[in-house]
């Protein structure tokens, strides 16, 4: 997150722990040190995880500048996300101008 604070780029947890119980969940989210948005879904049968077809935790999607989901799933943790991040990021960046001849 540090890391790309000055760029076009957001992470949103859906978090499915304890229940939906907000005094935990914020605990929780202290103590790991997560500064990121959280979406409560109550329980890993939420409506998000059912909508999302979540069948294992942590589910990861990264979507593009459309919306569009351009990677899931275990290939996106790590090094791979990171990557994954960088290459969307990339493709949003005007193309670096040419120099003209003369």
């Amino acid at each position: 997150m540090k890391r790309l604070q000055h760029r076009p780029f957001a992470l949103l947890g859906i978090n499915s722990d304890f229940n939906g119980d907000l005094e935990k969940i914020n605990a929780m989210l202290k103590e790991q040190e997560i500064p990121w948005r959280q979406a409560i879904d109550g329980t890993t049968s939420g409506p998000l995880a059912t909508r999302w077809n979540v069948r294992g935790w942590p589910t990861i999607y990264i979507l593009d500048a459309k919306g569009v989901i351009r990677f899931k799933g275990d290939g996106t943790r790590g090094a791979a996300l990171g990557r994954s991040v960088e290459k969307l990021l990339a493709e949003m960046e005007p193309p670096a101008a040419k120099e003209k001849d003369f």
